[in-house]
């Protein structure tokens, strides 16, 4: 009797077969489009302050946790893993050679105290730190210098960015600047006059 297959309904063999590769699922995230599309009204550089009135508000827009004579330690609002940060220096300058030789210092110093403070409250396995210096290089705010450390462990570029096409970043952002906000309030460093 042939009743059977035909009550059966079609075969899961090649179903989806004119989708391709796959279907993919999607996450909105209106804000980042607007980033991505640079939708949102420049006024001035986002990491620069005007005046020392407006100074307290950009730096907690800009999630700022850290600060010294020279140079700052910022959250990214986009990040690429947990704990992902962003050290500049407070001077406007999109050209690594244009800094002077006390904001170098301090930046450098800067850095890595930042690496210390990813190492002892991630842990991870590894980090990814680098500059892009220009639009060529592929800055996203070229006129002011920034380096991104992103700490990375082992597995964490699984499946998800492949085949979901999506990137799980498993601490929110608030979180993300309340902890480095509490490594940060007790730590002083002797600055260069």
């Amino acid at each position: 009797m042939t009743a059977k297959s035909s009550l059966a309904g079609p075969s899961l063999v090649g179903l989806n077969q004119d989708i391709w590769p796959i279907e993919r699922d999607v996450l909105f995230r209106p804000a980042r489009l607007k980033y991505v599309r640079k939708l949102m009204k420049k006024q001035g550089c986002v990491f620069c302050y005007a005046d020392s009135v407006a100074e307290q508000d950009r730096m907690e827009e800009n999630l700022c946790v850290y600060r010294t004579k020279y140079s700052q330690i910022v959250v990214n609002k986009f990040p690429y893993n947990s704990g992902h940060l962003l050290i500049l220096p407070h001077r406007h300058c999109g050209d690594f050679l244009g800094l002077e030789p006390l904001e170098y210092a301090d930046l450098m110093q800067t850095l890595k105290l930042a690496v210390q403070a990813v190492t002892q409250i991630y842990n991870p396995q590894g980090y990814n730190l680098g500059l892009n210096n220009g639009s060529a290089a592929g800055a996203g705010i070229p006129d002011h210098l920034h380096f991104h450390l992103v700490p990375r462990w082992n597995g964490d570029l699984n499946f998800f960015p492949l085949i979901a096409e999506t990137k799980l970043v498993i601490e929110n952002v608030d979180d993300t600047v309340a902890t480095f906000k509490k490594y940060f309030q007790n730590y002083k460093v002797k600055e260069n006059a």
